[in-house]
């Protein structure tokens, strides 16, 4: 049974190597036996992240600089092909998605629960950390037991992946504590704020709008049942700060001017901002948009340092409210993904472009950085699927 559970030898595996801006190659490392308590993943199915695309394009993300080669990939499923002697809840075969923020878990925010804020986190594909914490492009990987997270046999792998970034949206509702019928604004219809939003309609909001410069992508959020309303932003833009809020101000009135979902009046001021770009005019129209005592949730991770409105936040007493990846999410992103109904977000969609192979990557992360292909289809959320060869030995 010992040699069923876990395979004692060293393997060579593939991996996608990032050693510069746009440089990836593939190489060959050695990949030893899961410890005892850990899983080996064959990783099968891989979404590209913006964090991924920065340090693709830039060899940094934002003032992250890379230190050296480094995988890259986080939003990720596999399966299970060996087993650790101490892990008893899996068995080779088994689909899996991996949360790869590995936290200290003794700190006192690891003991809150807190564990995405742990300032000793270790995040697969972050240069945050040295030496990097090497992503999931890769063949296989050594993964612990704890933080893999058992999927529904039925369940494809790409959805398995984006249990990842719908997690982001999973913590956002959670940090709102939205009231029933809500009205909720999500700037940004990107991956990360469609599932902002489609998370804010499952949780109860009454009317829930998506908005963004790209027409295509707020329409695609309505249609596929992801929000109920959608506003494309103009692009215009301000020489000064007083222009820039003036700007602000004008995109906040439109939108409250919109009909509330199923009728009974006008959005208004609105209960609750998801903000998914970091662009510091959808922050500050954000704050204008708030009703007093509402709420603007920061998930975009944009420009570092902005102008912002702030005594207009102040003195209506709209919380500002800060959110950063995810803690305790998995089981909840897995329900949610396993539902079904008529005006249900029909999460699949999300998934536009899939490439296979490693030796597709540069093509995958082309496409990525685009937001409408070559045949003018919009471009959401790309996927490289990986490991067909160790499909035959389960």
């Amino acid at each position: 049974m010992a040699t069923e559970k876990q395979d004692q030898s060293t393997r060579q595996i593939r991996a996608s190597v990032l050693h510069g801006a746009k440089d990836l190659r593939i190489e060959t490392r050695e990949l030893s036996p899961p410890s005892a308590t850990e899983l080996q993943v064959s990783i099968r199915s891989t979404g590209l992240c913006g964090s991924d695309l920065h340090y693709y394009r830039h060899y940094r993300n934002g003032d992250i600089i890379v230190k050296e080669p480094i995988s890259l990939g986080h939003e990720s499923a596999g399966v299970v092909v060996s087993v650790g002697t101490e892990v008893t809840n899996f068995n080779p075969g088994d689909k899996v998605a991996l949360e790869v923020g590995l936290p200290c878990e003794s700190c006192d925010r690891c003991k809150e629960g807190r564990y995405n804020i742990c300032a000793g986190m270790k995040f697969r594909s972050s240069a945050k950390a040295f030496p990097h914490a090497q992503g999931t492009l890769q063949d296989r990987i050594n993964h612990p037991a704890a933080w893999c997270h058992k999927l529904p046999d039925d369940m494809v792998l790409e959805l398995g992946a984006l249990l990842e970034p719908l997690s982001v949206a999973i913590q956002a509702s959670r940090r709102a504590q939205l009231a029933p019928g809500s009205t909720v604004l999500v700037f940004g219809a990107g991956a990360v704020g469609l599932l902002v939003a489609a998370m804010a309609k499952i949780s109860g909001a009454g009317t829930v709008v998506i908005a963004d410069i790209d027409g295509g992508r707020v329409r695609f959020g309505v249609e596929n049942k992801f929000a109920h309303k959608s506003f494309t932003v103009r692009m215009k833009r301000g020489s000064t700060i007083e222009e820039q809020l003036s700007i602000a101000k004008e995109i906040a009135t439109e939108i409250g001017m919109m009909a509330k979902e199923g009728g009974g009046g006008e959005v208004g001021e609105v209960d609750a901002v998801f903000e998914c770009t970091g662009v510091p005019s959808c922050v500050q129209a954000s704050i204008f948009a708030t009703r007093p005592g509402g709420k603007v949730l920061l998930i975009g991770m944009g420009t570092p340092v902005q102008t912002l409105p702030i005594s207009a936040a102040a003195l209506r007493e709209v919380d500002i409210i800060g959110v950063f990846r995810y803690a305790n999410t998995y089981p909840t992103g897995i329900e949610v993904v396993s539902k079904k109904g008529d005006d249900y977000p029909d999460f699949a969609k999300l998934v536009t472009h899939t490439y296979k192979g490693l030796e597709s990557a540069v093509e995958a992360f082309d496409m990525a950085g685009r937001t409408k292909d070559d045949s003018g289809n919009l471009v959401i959320k790309v996927v490289l699927e990986t490991g067909e060869e160790d499909k035959a030995n389960l």
